[in-house]
């Protein structure tokens, strides 16, 4: 900021200021000033002035209007051209886009071909979870223990003796039956595999059929002849496909052009070879005893709007495993390598192929010509029809089982082996009057804020179950039995849907089931069973890793927990819009007053790159 004061002599003023000292001298119309930019003289008459600079040697003379100050707002015409510049930058944006979409909606509809698929194998059965000792005595423990107060010390110390006596009887019983149920199991795989491979009808078509119903081109078998397989596939009409292609002006830049019928044809064409190319493909690789197969394809003709066949053939394995199958022209090849091929889309004397979408003649073929002769396109009709297949093969994601799929590997609790095994007393035999032990009393459900923790009931260390409810999306839940750093010290304590089971028994997901408008995955966890080696339990949730979706998507999450006292506690972690995978809550060892105990502590925090992050971060590999 300037610093100066003014002389008041008439007609000469000094003025000095941190820029220096500068004096003017003479009336108004003619004025002489001094200064750090040289002495200069003004006329100071009328709309313009006259400036001569007399320093250093150098003169300069300027004119400029005085009147009139100018204005700093835009005009009209600037502003219509910024206008039009904005548009026409959109437009540029919306081009561009639109030609990605086009390019990559054709790569993925021309590309199938190009995908691998891994031949069957015979099934192998996991194992039964692996249980111990202190596992069977927790569940003896809680099972006894129940309805006994703390202060009845002579009727809680006759209870642990029976529970250490039922321990081993119950583990062995329940090794026994698991063993039985791994056992029928396996016998039940190698069933299914040698009906596979000897070409059992219903178990190929069943295991193709599951096989495709995630395929962008619907295909369905039908039967089985020998070692020939049937498969109706339903290709995409081509009225679906864009009327729309990226091309370049004569100027080069970047547009969008009509896509020409024959084009569109080509386009068309080539999605169809690489959907029959990728539907062989992969029934070849499921049912390994499947040497041919014959393929047609329905599709909805453009002109009458009607369905109809448009390709069929025989096409074996050893022509299709030949390939190779490297780009996209490739699937064209189908016309070449298969055998009686026929298909509506033919080349004209010109070499050029046919714009025109014409159904085959089928009648030299039996199965399609009966299907044809005895169907109406017409969904009202009570027989089967064209448009019936038509919405089958339209609906090719494979439907959700209505119950819960069965859990050979369920162990049953220790009450219920308990009553299967006890010896029933005659009715006619006097019976002793049996205290029987009161149910718990319902405490009042403990809610949990985030970082809050506790101690909890010693009946809670024999056993704990958790249930983990949620909606919105599909989540699974995860235990990590970790050490004092919060790693794993082995793979096999990381317990998630691959691996249900932990620490012979003591952790254990017990599976996922749907409750009215929610979804509820429940495990059980024995604290007092776990190696000293385990000294934290974190309990924790990744999202689908196939949805991409983040926790932000689920709604009505509630980590639940109770034990055999009737206390519980609850705590609904975050829905985080950030993260893929989350840590709700952890157990841990701890010392209170000299004497061990287990804590609970709510967290609800996580990780964006959801379960290979969270896996990461307790020490479990990820490949």
């Amino acid at each position: 900021m300037a610093f100066g004061f003014r002389v008041g002599v008439p007609g000469m003023s000094v003025r000095v200021s941190t820029r220096g000292v500068r004096a003017s001298m003479g009336p108004r119309a003619a004025r002489i000033s001094m200064g750090s930019g040289g002495t200069r003289l003004s006329s100071g008459v009328g709309p313009f002035y006259a400036s001569s600079s007399l320093g250093q040697g150098r003169r300069r003379t300027s004119t400029s209007r005085t009147t009139r100050s100018r204005s700093v707002a835009p005009s009209a015409a600037q502003l219509e051209r910024a206008r039009r510049q904005a548009q026409r930058a959109q437009q540029e944006a919306e081009r561009d886009a639109a030609i990605a979409q086009l390019q990559e909606l054709r790569r993925q509809t021309t590309s199938v071909h190009l995908q691998s698929f891994t031949p069957s194998r015979p099934p192998v059965v996991p194992g039964p979870p692996q249980l111990g000792l202190a596992w069977a005595l927790a569940e003896g423990q809680a099972h006894h223990l129940a309805g006994l107060g703390v202060f009845a010390r002579t009727e809680r110390a006759a209870a642990k003796r029976r529970a250490e006596e039922d321990a081993p009887a119950y583990l062995a019983a329940e090794q026994a039956r698991l063993h039985a149920v791994h056992s029928r199991l396996a016998t039940e795989a190698d069933q299914w595999w040698q009906a596979l491979l000897t070409n059992d009808e219903d178990t190929v078509c069943e295991a193709v059929n599951y096989a495709f119903s995630d395929n962008p081109a619907a295909g369905c078998a039908v039967g089985v002849d020998g070692t020939v397989l049937s498969v109706v596939m339903r290709q995409q009409d081509i009225d679906t496909l864009p009327d729309q292609t990226p091309a370049v002006t004569s100027s080069g830049r970047p547009t969008l052009k009509a896509l020409s019928k024959r084009d569109r044809t080509l386009w068309w064409l080539t999605s169809m070879g690489s959907n029959i190319i990728a539907t062989l493909k992969e029934a070849f690789a499921v049912a390994p005893g499947i040497m041919a197969i014959d393929l047609a394809v329905l599709t909805r003709l453009p002109d009458t709007q009607r369905l109809g066949f448009v390709a069929y053939g025989r096409w074996t394995r050893q022509a299709i495993e030949a390939g190779p199958w490297r780009e996209t022209a490739d699937a064209l090849r189908f016309l070449d390598i298969g055998q009686d091929v026929a298909c509506s889309v033919t080349t004209t004397t010109s070499g050029n192929l046919s714009s025109t979408i014409k159904p085959l003649d089928t009648s030299r073929l039996p199965g399609l010509q009966s299907l044809l002769d005895h169907a109406q396109d017409d969904t009202g009709s009570g027989d089967t029809t064209l448009a019936d297949l038509d919405a089958d093969l339209r609906a090719n994601a494979p439907t959700a089982p209505s119950a819960p799929l069965p859990d050979h590997y369920r162990i049953r609790p220790f009450a219920e082996w308990k009553s299967q095994t006890t010896p029933r007393t005659p009715p006619s035999a006097p019976t002793a009057p049996i205290h029987a032990p009161a149910p718990p009393s319902r405490a009042a459900v403990t809610a949990l804020a985030p970082g809050q923790n506790l101690v909890l009931p010693e009946e809670a260390w024999q056993g704990l179950l958790i249930a983990f409810s949620f909606a919105g999306a599909d989540a699974d839940l995860t235990l990590f039995l970790t050490d004092t750093h919060g790693q794993v010290t082995c793979d096999e304590d990381f317990v998630f849907y691959h691996q249900p089971s932990a620490a012979q028994g003591a952790a254990r997901l017990l599976g996922k089931q749907t409750d009215g408008p929610h979804t509820v995955e429940r495990a059980a966890l024995h604290p007092a069973a776990l190696p000293a080696h385990v000294q934290r339990v974190t309990i924790a949730i990744n999202m689908d890793v196939d949805t991409g979706l983040t926790c932000g998507a689920l709604t009505h999450a509630a980590l639940y927990m109770d034990c055999a006292t009737g206390a519980a506690w609850t705590f609904n972690p975050p829905a985080d819009p950030d993260i893929r995978a989350m840590v709700i809550a952890e157990l841990y060892r701890h010392t209170t007053n000299g004497l061990p105990v287990w804590k609970l502590r709510a967290i609800g925090q996580g990780w964006a790159d959801g379960l290979d992050g969270l896996a990461r971060a307790h020490g479990v590999n990820v490949e």
